[in-house]
């Protein structure tokens, strides 16, 4: 098992209290031109989110919990287009996300946060290249950055030890939220995959529901 992925059980337990803090309040609430304004993060801008054409039902919010899963653990449900991170008391925080229409089906139960990357490098699979040509440009990677196709933040799931490249990470594309996308893992708006990235430690428990 590589470092990145070494972390024990104490670590993620010293995690929760901060992400446990945050849920205790109101946590998902909008604030006009704070949770959704524009962002300056390492020299990339962040625009705010147009709530002119973006449903106000796709921002995270605090929400009923009734699952078996344990606070802190990560729930990604497909079909739904909703990733969950489980709070205490019966309540989770509800983040929308977009869904790729291959890649993200291709993975599915267990796994946890392997590692977590700001503005990461994006390289696209010879799957996306095959069926998006324009990507070839890209076959050697791209930088991370505002045009970069996963956002300002990524957190990589890993099973026993393994890269499974199945990735939550964020969108150049805010409109694609809540819908099947072309390709790609789980997007979230890059001002949730933010909270989301300040909420988890690695180590994490994922859990990815298809059906």
């Amino acid at each position: 098992m590589t470092d990145s992925i070494k972390l024990s059980r104490r670590a993620v337990l010293a995690g929760l209290p901060l992400m446990l803090a945050a849920c205790g309040g109101d946590i998902g609430g909008f604030l006009p031109g704070g949770d959704y304004g524009g962002i300056d993060d390492d020299g990339n801008h962040i625009p705010p989110l147009d709530l002119t054409t973006v449903d106000r039902g796709l921002l995270r919010s605090q929400v009923p919990w009734s699952g078996a899963q344990k606070p802190g653990s990560i729930v990604v449900n497909i079909p739904e287009r909703h990733l969950y991170l489980v709070a205490t008391e019966g309540r989770a925080l509800r983040y929308s996300v977009g869904v790729g229409r291959s890649e993200a089906l291709n993975f599915q139960g267990s796994a946890v946060v392997g590692r977590k990357e700001k503005w990461p490098r994006w390289t696209p699979t010879a799957t996306m290249v095959a069926a998006i040509p324009r990507y070839r440009a890209y076959a050697g990677g791209m930088p991370g950055g505002i045009g970069n196709p996963l956002g300002a933040r990524a957190l990589y799931l890993y099973r026993d030890g393994q890269d499974t490249y199945f990735r939550l990470h964020g969108t150049n594309e805010p409109e694609s939220i809540g819908g099947a996308v072309s390709s790609g893992c789980i997007r979230l708006f890059n001002h949730d995959i933010i909270d989301l990235y300040n909420r988890v430690p690695v180590g994490t428990h994922v859990t990815v529901v298809q059906g």
